[in-house]
């Protein structure tokens, strides 16, 4: 079963030198942190203030190729939770047939955001993400930490 998600943040954890890509459901019951790097975080960031750069960055050139080749993103889903690594599939329709594309998240979501396709996840990733973990890992956030994505 999938649940769609949205990003409702993007924070640097001062804590890892790291930053977080926060993703929720529609109804606000789940919530999935994801921990990227900085380019990805800043490929993200971009797509979500619609930032262009002179030149195409790396998710912008894959957009740019799937658009030239008549290729849809249909969408992306986070599928699974190993080890503290998540994974994630690029879901593509191209000449009639569907294509999966194993993917970070952090790509597929700087992708997703960029053709504006939906991002899903699991509900075995959002149940491997344990109540326990996500509430110690709230204990410490402010409202304003989740940044001014909130849609």
């Amino acid at each position: 079963m999938l649940k769609q998600m949205k990003v409702k943040g993007l924070l640097f954890d001062p804590y890892n030198n790291t930053y977080i890509i926060i993703l929720r459901d529609e109804t606000n019951n789940d919530i999935l942190p994801i921990w990227i790097g900085k380019p990805e975080a800043n490929a993200i960031g971009f797509a979500l203030e619609g930032i262009f750069t002179p030149r195409p960055m790396a998710h912008d050139l894959i957009k740019n190729i799937l658009d030239s080749l008549d290729a849809k993103l249909i969408s992306i889903v986070v599928t699974d939770l190993n080890e503290n690594t998540y994974y994630a599939k690029i879901h593509l329709m191209y000449n009639d047939s569907e294509f999966a594309i194993d993917s970070r998240p952090s790509d597929a979501i700087a992708l997703a955001l960029r053709a504006n396709a939906p991002i899903f996840a699991t509900e075995d990733v959002l149940k491997k993400y344990s109540s326990e973990e996500l509430d110690r890992w709230l204990e410490n956030l402010r409202p304003e930490d989740f940044g001014k994505y909130d849609a």
